[in-house]
């Protein structure tokens, strides 16, 4: 993808190039990530904004070439099977479902999914500086990948990130080539309202 296309990407408001420079492309080169690599995008996700400081996500991860990496991509679904392979790590984010409050009783969390949602985007900004890029599937066997990373129980898988450095469309299968590019977004008058829905 040129940095035209890219640049194509005009926000309405002013805002941070990294919010419109970030996308999540599926063509990846196969380079596995280091490890290093893999901490830097974690310890991103760390610093996420988190109710009561719960910090609820949780993540799995594996680097391509390792067998942790093949059973979490066999657990994909749909055309997230035929491009993810070529990660160079596949990170599986779930999220607990439940804290203890003040009284020391175990309660739902109810925001858990809001915070680990953060928790994602830390990570996809991290990647993006690191030159790399991040896609988020939730298209993926939850019975299948909660087998291949012993999901323990009171625990909800939000999605896997195929993380590595960017292909090219060209790569990719041609239905899919079409899709590699950085769509829009609906525009803020759209998604928000002054006061009131």
């Amino acid at each position: 993808m040129s940095l035209d296309a890219i640049h194509a990407r005009q926000p309405d408001h002013p805002v941070a190039a990294q919010f419109t420079d970030r996308w999540s492309p599926r063509s990846f080169t196969g380079r596995a990530l280091s490890e290093a690599e893999v901490m830097s995008l974690l310890e991103a996700a760390r610093w996420a904004p988190s109710a009561s400081n719960h910090q609820p996500w949780r993540f799995v991860w594996a680097r391509a070439g390792e067998p942790a990496f093949a059973a979490i991509h066999q657990a994909l679904t749909g055309n997230n099977l035929v491009w993810a392979g070529r990660a160079g790590a596949l990170i599986v984010v779930a999220s607990k479902d439940a804290v203890t409050n003040r009284e020391g009783a175990e309660v739902a969390n109810r925001t858990a999914g809001f915070d680990t949602g953060a928790a994602w985007m830390s990570l996809a900004l991290q990647a993006h500086a690191m030159g790399l890029v991040a896609h988020a599937m939730g298209g993926f066997d939850r019975d299948r990948l909660a087998q291949a990373v012993g999901l323990p129980a009171g625990h909800t898988l939000q999605c896997v990130v195929a993380v590595g450095e960017q292909g090219a469309a060209e790569a990719l299968p041609e239905d899919l080539q079409a899709r590699e590019k950085p769509s829009s977004r609906r525009p803020v008058a759209e998604i928000s309202r002054h006061g009131r829905f």
